[in-house]
């Protein structure tokens, strides 16, 4: 344990030396930031999606508003940029055999680079989180949201209902990010992992509204995403976060195993 917590802390140092870390952490905070001010300086509100129509009576409905917006695209592409970056860059830059000389096995590297990940993946998504409340309550004040069954709910609680649907939204995050890793140590390519992790979450997206396949729809890693809408339903729709929360675990599964052994098995002997 000692081991991998030492391995943890010195890919966070990493993590905070790249440049590319500050992309999504500021493309999370800058998003929450453009979308309060363009409600601003417009009249309109977004009432083609859920909660779009109470933007300007709460600033709760901000948050929701844009985990709708980012959930395929923007989300996945910020965890990709260190999940798929993380073990490839060992590749590129010739550092695992280095890594390996101080007495660390590979299991321990493998289970710091993922914790690092998955910590990438909590500290955007509290930066969007945390920027839309706060920008959303200075724009729209901190009132009570209507929920999705047409009741009011108290600010109070409404803070704690976004601050949930955030962590289950992170489920299957987090299962985009294992594939993003099994990317990283197969193709030993930062570029070719994060753009193959972008692609990954936009064709399940993509099988989601073929004809035909409507079926398929409840069990795809994106449909995932909007499982945290349960929450927002009086009283809480417990299947979709239930359903959410072992789906993400089934589709996390396999390629983490897959990138754990590949990792295993690596020939660094060149390096």
């Amino acid at each position: 344990m000692n081991a991998t917590l030492g391995v943890y802390r010195w890919e966070l140092r990493k993590l905070v030396s790249q440049k590319r870390t500050y992309l999504g952490i500021g493309a999370a905070v800058l998003v929450p930031i453009i979308f309060v001010v363009a409600l601003g300086v417009q009249h309109g509100t977004p009432n083609d999606v859920a909660f779009g129509r109470y933007v300007r009576q709460s600033g709760l409905a901000i948050p929701l508003v844009l985990l709708l917006f980012g959930s395929v695209w923007l989300f996945p592409l910020i965890s990709a940029l260190v999940a798929g970056d993380i073990i490839a860059s060992e590749h590129h830059n010739g550092t695992l055999k280095t890594i390996l000389t101080r007495s660390l096995d590979r299991g321990h590297i493998f289970l710091g680079k993922l914790l690092t990940s998955i910590t990438y993946a909590i500290v955007a998504l509290f930066a969007m989180g945390a920027t839309a409340v706060v920008a959303g309550t200075i724009k729209s004040g901190f009132h009570p949201l209507v929920s999705l069954s047409g009741t009011h709910v108290s600010a109070p609680r409404s803070l704690g209902l976004v601050a949930a649907s955030f962590g289950i939204y992170l489920l299957p995050l987090v299962a985009i990010g294992c594939f993003g890793l099994f990317l990283s140590a197969l193709t030993q390519n930062s570029a070719a992992a994060v753009v193959g992790t972008l692609m990954y979450a936009l064709l399940m997206q993509l099988l989601g509204i073929l004809p035909g396949l409507g079926g398929i729809q409840p069990y795809l890693l994106t449909t995932q995403f909007q499982a945290w809408q349960g929450f927002l339903r009086v009283p809480t729709d417990w299947a979709p976060i239930v359903r959410a929360a072992w789906l993400s675990a089934l589709y996390a599964g396999p390629p983490l195993v897959a990138s754990y052994l590949i990792f295993l098995r690596r020939d660094v002997a060149g390096e």
